[in-house]
C-alpha cells in the first residue's frame, strides 16, 4: 500500500462531507481513497438519528412516532441523497427500454410513477422496521449497524462495477482499490458483531445479498454503476439489514 493510499483521519470528515449535510471540518478530499470511512459516516448518521428516536420515547411518545422522528432525522442529515438515488434508479431501470434511455431517465430531475412507488414502499419498510425495533429490541444498535453496513455497499459497488456514464458524482469520486473496499467492509462488519453479537453475522449476510442484487440489476440494465445506483444500493441494503435484525 502506498503511503498516500493508507486510511487517514481526514477521510472521516471527508466522508461526512460527501454523504451528509454535516460540516466537514478538517476534511482531506482524496476521492475514492476516503471510501473506507463511508461506514463511519453511516455510524454517525445512525447514532444521531437513533438518539433522536430514543429521546422521543423518553418524552413519552409511542414507538411509531419515535420511528418517524428517526427516519426524518436520517433524511435531514443526508439531504435525502440516497432516497433520491433510489427513485431515479427505479425510474430509469424500469422506465426505459434501452441502456441510453435508462441513463437519460435517471439523469432527469423529475420523478416518475416507478420512483414514487419505490419511495413509498422503501420509506414504509424502514418506518415499520424502526417501529418494531423501538417497541421490542435494541433499536439504537440496529440503526447504527444498518447505517454502517449499507454504506459499506457503496465502495464495494464502486470497485466491482464500471462507471455507466463518463460524468457524475460517482465518476468524479473514482473507483477505490480493493484494499479500500476491504477496510470499509471490515469497519462495518466489526461494528455489526460488536453491537449485535451473533445477530450481526446475519445482518452482514443480508447486506451482502442486497448489494449483489442491486449490482447485478445495474450491470444487466445499464452496464455499470452511477451515483443513483449507489444510493439505491444503500437504501435496499439498509432495509435488508433492519428486517434481518427483526427476524
Amino acid at each position: 500500500m502506498r503511503k498516500n493510499d493508507a486510511p487517514a483521519l481526514g477521510d472521516i470528515p471527508a466522508a461526512l462531507g460527501l454523504l451528509t449535510r454535516l460540516p466537514a471540518f478538517g476534511a482531506a478530499p482524496r476521492g475514492a481513497v476516503a471510501a473506507w470511512a463511508y461506514p463511519l459516516a453511516g455510524m454517525v448518521i445512525g447514532l444521531i438519528a437513533g438518539c433522536a428516536g430514543l429521546i422521543t420515547l423518553w418524552a413519552g411518545l409511542p414507538a411509531p412516532l419515535a420511528a418517524l422522528v428517526t427516519l426524518t432525522t436520517q433524511i435531514a442529515l443526508t439531504g435525502a441523497m440516497h432516497e433520491d438515488g433510489l427513485a431515479d434508479s427505479v425510474d430509469g431501470l424500469w422506465g426505459g427500454w434501452t441502456r441510453a434511455r435508462r441513463l437519460e431517465i435517471m439523469k432527469d430531475s423529475h420523478i416518475g410513477a416507478f420512483g414514487v412507488i419505490a419511495l413509498i414502499l422503501s420509506l414504509s419498510a424502514r418506518w415499520a422496521a424502526l417501529w418494531l425495533l423501538f417497541q421490542h429490541g435494541n433499536a439504537l444498535a440496529a440503526i447504527i449497524v444498518a447505517a454502517a453496513l449499507s454504506r459499506a455497499a457503496l465502495p464495494a459497488l464502486m470497485r466491482a462495477l464500471p462507471h455507466a456514464r463518463g460524468a457524475g458524482l460517482s465518476h468524479g469520486v473514482g473507483r477505490p482499490a480493493w484494499r479500500i473496499v476491504g477496510w470499509a467492509v471490515g469497519v462495518a462488519a466489526i461494528a455489526a458483531v460488536v453491537l449485535l453479537g451473533w445477530s450481526g453475522i446475519g445482518a452482514i449476510l443480508w447486506a451482502l445479498i442486497a448489494t449483489i442484487a442491486v449490482g447485478w440489476i445495474a450491470q444487466a440494465k445499464i452496464g455499470g454503476q452511477t451515483g443513483d445506483i449507489l444510493g439505491a444500493a444503500q437504501q435496499v441494503a439498509e432495509i435488508a439489514v433492519l428486517l434481518s435484525i427483526i427476524a
